[in-house]
Parts: C-alpha cells; sequence; structure tokens
C-alpha cells in the first residue's frame, strides 16, 4: 500500500481538542478514511496549531482527497513518500 505525506494549512489553528471529543473526532475520521482503504498513520502539528504534516497509508491520492472532502479537512499538498532512517546500513 502506497504512504502519503500530506501537508494541510488551518488558518484559524487546528481544531482538535486533546479531550474525549476529540477522542470521537479523530475516531469519525478513521471510520470515514475505512471506507475507501485509507489509514491515517500520524500526524506532526506546528507548535501554532497552523500546519499538519499527516502520513497515511492508502490506495491513492484519490481515495485521500475523497475522504478528506467528506471529513471536512484541508489538503495543500499531496506526496507519496516512502521511510528512510539512518539505520538503513544495520
Amino acid at each position: 500500500m502506497p504512504r502519503y505525506l500530506i501537508e494541510r494549512t488551518f488558518p484559524e489553528g487546528l481544531g482538535l481538542p486533546t479531550n474525549a471529543e476529540g477522542a470521537k473526532a479523530a475516531s469519525n475520521v478513521i471510520a470515514t478514511n475505512a471506507q475507501e482503504g485509507v489509514t491515517w498513520v500520524h500526524s506532526y502539528v506546528t507548535p501554532d496549531r497552523k500546519k499538519t504534516y499527516c502520513i497515511y497509508d492508502g490506495p491513492s491520492p484519490e481515495a485521500i482527497r475523497s475522504v478528506a472532502g467528506r471529513n471536512g479537512l484541508p489538503i495543500d499538498r499531496i506526496s507519496e513518500v516512502r521511510v528512510l532512517d539512518p539505520y538503513f546500513l544495520y
């Protein structure tokens, strides 16, 4: 399954609280993603919460765009990526 880096901008800041309400919202995103075989692996958030860099597995960029639209999430850019870590020689 291809892996993608999704860049998003939230001009007013990401509104996902770290409480039960935020957990429910994240669960809804996960359920919607599953409808098209998309998996949210994890995300990085800037300190001001205005940019996120999300790692997703999915069948295609189109599937990721589709579920993002249904989840009400913006997409600035989708880039297919591969893992490269400093231990690749060991």
